[in-house]
């Protein structure tokens, strides 16, 4: 019930995201998600793609720092609220969210929220538990 995450560490330099896509984009690799966290001389980019395993492949190959990270790809409603009910839930079980992002699907009213846990598998079980869809690999690489 997690997918892959794509991590890469960047110099928060001019050119290098577009080498990132540049690279994915060589490769036939859709991305579906992303997020940029960022300080002044280094950045982390984290991505969802269709291909995970290729992905890390061809960026490590390019020379870039990266690595795989299992998320939570849950779908939700697009409604107010239902983000806060969600950290509600979290915390309420002292499951510790140490990031997320989401997009909207565009052909359905759904949401995508991707979250990352210090306790995946307690994450799985909260979610299953209070009857939340949790999307595969297979799901996530279709969106």
């Amino acid at each position: 019930m997690v997918v892959q995450q794509i991590s890469v560490f960047l110099e928060n330099k001019a050119g290098r995201l577009a080498s990132v896509a540049q690279a994915l984009k060589d490769s036939s690799i859709n991305i579906r998600a992303l997020t940029v966290a960022d300080s002044s001389d280094f950045g982390i980019l984290r991505m969802i793609v269709n291909k995970p395993d290729d992905a890390l492949k061809i960026l490590k190959e390019a020379g870039f720092m990266v690595k795989l990270n299992p998320v939570l790809a849950v779908e939700i409603e697009d409604r107010e609220g239902l983000f806060f009910e969600i950290m509600k839930l979290c915390d309420q079980e002292h499951i510790n969210v140490e990031y997320t992002y989401s997009f909207v699907e565009q052909y359905s009213n759904k949401a995508i929220l991707f979250l990352r846990f210090d306790d995946t598998e307690r994450a799985v079980d909260l979610f299953i538990k209070n009857k939340y869809k949790l999307l595969g690999p297979k799901e996530v690489s279709k969106l």
